[in-house]
């Protein structure tokens, strides 16, 4: 589920964003903790490395799973990915990979009329009403279940649980009467300024005109300061709200599936995958979140613009899969190997969801990757719970049991300055995450001219740990990815100091809510990676090499 906007309003969210106001530079997350105080990733120190042993630069592919990529912005549009196989706007697939026009990537969620999905449902209420008819008056006592029935109610009891059972009826309340407030004087509002969507820095100067003004601009005010970002707009708040209401009435009313009438594909059939269309914008909105992934894993660096990205010498696919909303199994398979398939040796996915019905589609199209040589870099999620006994699908853990090798799954870190050294929204885990990664108040790019923000969680963590994975191949592109990610891992720097457990506030060490015990280090990382022998892959040709061959006579 994609979430750029969490907000504390009413004690309403609990996760996502620091309520207090950060008093932190921009770009914090890439300085040196010993230069600067900050508890960055020391991105300057490992650059002044690669020059000092006079290393060279390849293009790495890196691809973000994400809702889409402003391809105009100024800082990202000299590094995405261009498919150097098609012919741009021609209405051909030039290429014969089954995608028309792909020339920056692919959109999932597309339908080939041009209409495009941006709000989804959950997978909770998705997989409740589909299978309610079939279990809610079963009686399982009157016989034995077969092992796929046994986990298929289990997914519908955890998918009831979550939707009937978690539901706190005051928040309901809040959270509707918020929404009501905000329409009813907003509409006064956009008259007044003459403006459909409007933000924080709008209302600096505006004088409400009634009551009901007055209280919009307040509530907008409280969560821009809450944020501590004064570009938060009344579109997103509305849509924010209106996703939360819509998963409160998802206990009586089966979520509409807009892909259905939109995408058109036959869902069921994993075969059915030439869908979508070419657009990987869609609008501002939708695009909000993955263009403020893909600045920070490359933004254009050393231009003089807004902000430098993490790695030199990457191209950005963009692969529109996930929605507002809870993105499906099938997008998400399907993206994954499209990426793996043009080139990406890096794959970004900033999402996660609760259920996957269809992870099979999912762990198939991981085994794939990792055998087109391709890391994948997951965000660990913001419900500041312990995946160890939970899951933020997808995950690397397949359905028989056995664990990806080629994934990497990040926790969010922040600064002692900013709320901790762990921020407070963060999924943990001594098993399930596997290092801690900048994702506080992390200033990027997001759509329209010349426009940056700060955003957080640990959809920002991931593409710090992705940009490092890149800039690591770009200088050692013989590495595989199960080296880049040891490289990563053995790097990290374990704190000296106790931090915060997300899920209970309680001291602890790093090394308890994760398996490296270590926030990332890009100069630590690279050092490494510079003493790391490339795996020599075998072929058929060089173990046939080896073969003694007797010659009679």
């Amino acid at each position: 589920m994609k979430r750029t906007l969490l907000f504390a309003v009413c004690g309403l969210m609990n996760v996502g964003l620091f309520a207090q106001k950060i008093d932190i530079p921009k770009g914090w997350h890439l300085l040196d903790q010993k230069d600067s105080g900050y508890n960055g990733i020391s991105m300057d120190k490992a650059y002044q490395f690669v020059k000092s042993k006079n290393l060279k630069s390849t293009p790495v592919i890196v691809a973000v799973i994400d809702s889409g990529v402003d391809t105009l912005h100024e800082d990202l549009k000299s590094i995405l990915w261009r498919n150097p196989k098609e012919i741009p706007g021609n209405g051909i697939d030039d290429d014969n990979n089954g995608y028309v026009d792909d020339i920056y990537g692919w959109n999932f969620l597309g339908g080939r009329d041009g209409r495009n999905v941006e709000k989804d449902s959950y997978e909770a209420a998705r997989v409740y009403h589909r299978l309610k008819s079939k279990w809610e008056e079963k009686d399982i006592a009157s016989g034995t279940l077969s092992a796929d029935d046994t986990k298929e109610y289990k997914m519908w009891l955890k998918a009831k649980f979550d939707i009937v059972g978690e539901i706190n009826p005051l928040e309901v309340m809040q959270v509707k009467r918020m929404y009501m407030d905000l329409k009813s004087g907003d509409s006064i509002i956009r008259k007044d300024l003459e403006k459909e969507e409007y933000n924080c820095k709008d209302l600096a100067d505006y004088t409400a005109t009634s009551d009901k003004a007055k209280k919009v601009k307040a509530i907008l005010t409280n969560i821009c300061k809450g944020n501590d970002n004064d570009d938060i707009s009344n579109i997103m708040i509305l849509d924010e709200l209106e996703g939360d209401i819509n998963k409160f009435e998802a206990v009586d009313k089966a979520p509409k599936e807009y892909r259905n009438d939109i995408v058109k594909d036959n869902y069921n059939d994993f075969n059915d995958k030439f869908y979508g269309n070419n657009n990987v914008m869609v609008s501002n909105t939708s695009a909000l979140h993955g263009t403020h992934v893909s600045g920070i894993i490359g933004a254009a660096r050393n231009n003089g613009l807004g902000m430098d990205g993490i790695a030199d010498n990457v191209r950005i696919m963009m692969v529109r899969a996930v929605p507002d909303g809870d993105e499906h199994d099938k997008d998400i398979a399907l993206a994954i190997r499209y990426a793996a398939d043009n080139g990406a040796k890096v794959i970004n996915m900033s999402f996660g969801k609760g259920f996957s019905p269809e992870k099979k589609w999912v762990d198939d199209a991981v085994k794939y990757a990792e055998s087109k040589g391709v890391l994948l870099v997951h965000a660990a999620g913001n419900s500041h719970q312990n995946l160890d006994t939970t899951s933020n699908f997808p995950t690397p853990v397949f359905e028989e049991g056995n664990r990806a090798a080629n994934w990497i799954t990040v926790g969010a870190s922040g600064d002692p300055k900013a709320g901790g050294l762990t921020a407070s929204f963060s999924n943990y885990g001594k098993q399930e995450v596997d290092v801690f990664a900048p994702g506080v108040r992390i200033y990027s790019t997001v759509p329209g001219v010349n426009t940056y923000q700060n955003l957080q969680g640990t959809s920002m963590a991931a593409p710090v740990v992705a940009g490092l994975a890149a800039f690591i191949l770009e200088y050692y592109p013989k590495l595989s990815p199960q080296q880049v990610k040891m490289v990563i891992e053995k790097s990290s720097q374990n704190p000296d100091v106790k931090v915060k457990d997300p899920g209970t506030g309680e001291e602890v060490n790093l090394a308890d809510i994760s398996r490296s015990g270590g926030v990332i280090n890009a100069y630590e990382a690279i050092k490494l990676a510079s003493t790391i022998k490339p795996e020599v892959k075998k072929t058929a040709k060089s173990v046939k090499s080896k073969v003694k061959v007797k010659v009679k006579g």
